[in-house]
């Protein structure tokens, strides 16, 4: 067939995602009509299909928890209705010497992971890209990719045979330089450093991945441009491959800053002892204490619903700086 002049003829190539068992006359169908959502679904339902645990996931502990978070407001009756009390348990929870302790030690080691593990996976993708061998980049990948799927009770425990002040790997290297043996997992002065470098090695090969996706898709055209200008490998990774990346960089931080007062509840409650609880204790583990072993949900729930509504007025104010600072942000 020749298209007249002037007019482009459409064929099923040209309707973008278009699965191939629907054929030209799928692809001529959706260009008639769009259709109901009925028959949407119909034709995508195993993409639906895939979704769909996920949907459900966030549902029933995303957003039905929503409604139920008026207990906070309320006093828990075994036989209902609840009793309205108003703010009497934000007003008991502010008052109490042991939340804002909580509340301290999350800012510190929230702060602590920002500052020393957030960059890390940057650099982790910076350098794989920098790897020409494709052998030895599939095994590099490999093995910071690893740790991601251990969980934290493995990787606690790894740590604590790693540390252990008697035949720990960590001690035995200080001690061939002359070095003390040092009892890491009950030093109060150490454990959030611990607490840093466990979520490092957990989390770096993995977070990588984000970045990595973000410089596969930088023009090739670009770093032609800079090799001809002259630039060396470092400056094409100062002026291209940065940049590129900056919009992903600046969309993670926003999330994280979301995630500020979660310090991640499962580390905190296998890396914790009776020694270093003071330290190590965070808004998670005392809404898991107070709310699950001593039954005082009303006051659970306020501490949690206090530290969302946290994380969202952090997301706002991160997403207005990095707005300033590199105009990219989540909207």
């Amino acid at each position: 067939m020749v298209a007249k002049p002037g007019l482009r003829r459409v064929t099923a190539p040209d309707i973008g995602n278009v699965p191939a068992r629907e054929g030209a006359e799928s692809a001529n169908g959706l260009l008639a009509s769009t259709g109901g959502f009925g028959a949407k679904v119909r034709q995508w339902w195993p993409y639906y299909a895939m979704m769909a645990p996920g949907i459900i996931f966030f549902i029933l502990f995303h957003y039905l928890p929503i409604w139920e978070a008026k207990i906070a407001f309320e006093q828990v009756r075994i036989i209902p209705p609840n009793i309205w009390v108003g703010l009497k348990h934000f007003q008991v929870l502010f008052t109490s010497p042991v939340f804002w302790q909580v509340l301290v030690n999350t800012l510190i080691i929230s702060g602590m992971k920002m500052l020393f593990v957030f960059p890390v996976p940057i650099i982790v993708a910076l350098m794989l890209n920098e790897v020409r061998s494709g052998s030895l980049r599939k095994f590099i990948q490999s093995a910071v990719y690893l740790p991601h799927f251990l969980s934290w009770v493995v990787i606690a425990g790894v740590f604590i045979a790693a540390l252990s002040p008697s035949d720990g790997v960590v001690n035995d290297i200080t001690g061939f330089f002359g070095g003390q043996p040092k009892s890491y997992m009950t030093d109060t002065g150490a454990i959030r450093w611990v607490l840093v470098f466990s979520e490092m090695w957990r989390s770096a090969g993995w977070d990588s991945l984000l970045y990595l996706a973000a410089i596969i898709a930088i023009d090739q055209a670009l770093y032609d441009a800079a090799e001809m200008d002259g630039a060396n490998r470092w400056q094409k990774i100062l002026y291209v491959t940065i940049p590129g990346i900056v919009p992903t960089i600046a969309t993670l931080f926003i999330l994280n800053a979301g995630m500020f007062l979660s310090a991640d509840l499962n580390q905190v409650i296998n890396f914790s002892n009776d020694v270093v609880r003071s330290q190590i204790d965070i808004v998670d583990t005392y809404v898991y204490r107070i709310g699950l072993q001593t039954g005082e949900y009303s006051l659970a729930t306020a501490a949690g619903l206090f530290k969302a509504v946290l994380g969202m007025l952090l997301i706002l104010l991160a997403h207005l700086f990095s707005k300033r600072l590199t105009g990219k942000g989540v909207w």
